[in-house]
């Protein structure tokens, strides 16, 4: 059944992608090329899915047109990615198993390949098919969740300023919490939204993709020491070679899976008023945590 879910789900978000980034022969086509071999290099499509998901579960069946939101997050989980492997930052030559953007177009059209991806995001945003106003708190759930005040890019520029220090629990939760939760939690909210979420469901939306969020950075952590860059799709070991402030080098792998798996259950019952209709997105968070790559 999940497994499912995840296909129809990536389905879906793949099918709003090519239909709302430009063609790859578009003028001019070196950049539509680099948007398109980042976006379409295999990912997993999980903030999109948590996204339809959260509106399936609000409306009781699909939202017509929730897809343009998921591909919208995607496009935006795209860009810090490709923005993450540049040798500014995190240097990376791999990504879902494929060459990344900078070592394909060079570093300027990786560059400009983030920002056209997240620029390309805000119009899809801005011409989604629900009221007015949702579309417009979506707009801000996501913008706050990938900017510099307890959003992505904030937890990006902890995170490098905290290469080579000694990793601090304060540092640490501020970094994963900002870095990857932000977003994953900004995806769950703006399906409730889109799915018309009132107040106090949206409460417990966001402490359950805040929950899951940390959950699954905890995870990638381990499994950067766990795994081979094979397995993973990208190169392995990356952590420990940049002393990055991770739950494995603070808390050892066993210690830190059990937090992830506390989190999951706190995040689960986050949604427990829901009842049976939470069941996928319950299924979806024990899936983040045991997953293996």
């Amino acid at each position: 059944m999940l497994a499912q879910t995840l296909e129809q789900g990536r389905l879906l978000t793949d099918r709003a992608l090519e239909q709302l980034l430009p063609a790859a022969n578009q003028y001019p086509s070196s950049i539509h090329q680099a948007m398109r071999h980042s976006v379409f290099a295999g990912g997993k499509r999980l903030r999109p899915i948590l996204c339809i998901e959260t509106g399936h579960m609000i409306a009781g069946s699909l939202p017509p047109g929730i897809e343009d939101l998921g591909a919208a997050l995607e496009m935006l989980h795209t860009y810090s990615l490709v923005h993450d492997d540049l040798p500014a930052l995190d240097n990376d030559d791999l990504r879902r198993g494929r060459p990344t953007c900078h070592k394909v177009f060079g570093e300027a059209i990786a560059i400009l390949t983030g920002d056209a991806l997240q620029t390309q995001a805000y119009e899809v945003l801005a011409k989604l098919k629900c009221p007015a106003e949702s579309r417009v708190r979506i707009i801000e759930e996501i913008a706050r969740g990938t900017g510099t005040v307890d959003g992505m890019i904030g937890g990006q520029v902890v995170d490098l300023e905290a290469e080579h220090s000694q990793p601090d629990i304060k540092m640490l939760e501020y970094i994963h919490r900002s870095k990857t939760a932000a977003l994953i939690s900004a995806s769950v909210v703006s399906g409730g939204l889109y799915a018309g979420a009132r107040d106090q469901a949206i409460a417990k939306l966001r402490s359950f993709g805040q929950s899951i969020g940390l959950a699954f950075q905890i995870v990638d952590d381990v499994l950067d020491v766990t795994q081979t860059s094979e397995q993973l799709g990208k190169t392995a070991g990356k952590d420990i070679a940049a002393e990055k402030t991770t739950y494995p080098a603070l808390f050892g792998v066993d210690k830190s899976l059990k937090q992830a798996d506390t989190l999951v259950d706190t995040a689960c019952t986050s949604l427990d008023s829901f009842g049976p209709a939470a069941d996928t997105l319950k299924a979806l968070a024990r899936f983040l945590v045991e997953r293996k790559k």
